[in-house]
């Protein structure tokens, strides 16, 4: 259990550093928040507790494949709220977006022959 809560807290301690730096410096912020820190973690999380190389690699390409998807969000939202759309409407079609590109992504790769 101890395992579990160190986890969350490094977790939320690198979130909360990103809001933090985005919070004084935007362009600083992006750049930390478009590391792949989750990934990473969750990749050294994976092999920590179960030592497998190949689901270590798995993990990877599956990041790989969902990453794709989900980057037309970052155009989308700011080209809504720059348009004068509300933050939380432009939040929610990007949101809607990226969902729909995910479902999307879920019918295409099978028969692309991609392992999600």
């Amino acid at each position: 259990m101890l395992y579990l809560v160190i986890k969350a807290l490094l977790s939320g301690v690198i979130v909360a550093a990103v809001s933090e730096i985005a919070r004084r410096y935007p362009g600083w912020g992006g750049l930390v928040a478009s590391l792949p820190l989750t990934s990473l973690l969750a990749m050294l999380w994976l092999f920590r507790d179960t030592h497998d190389s190949e689901r270590v690699a798995e993990l990877s390409m599956g990041a790989f494949w969902f990453i794709l998807p989900s980057l037309p969000m970052f155009a989308l939202l700011p080209a809504l709220i720059r348009a004068g759309v509300g933050f939380w409407a432009s939040m929610a079609v990007s949101i809607a977006g990226t969902l729909a590109l995910y479902a999307l992504t879920f019918w295409a790769a099978p028969r692309l022959g991609i392992k999600l």
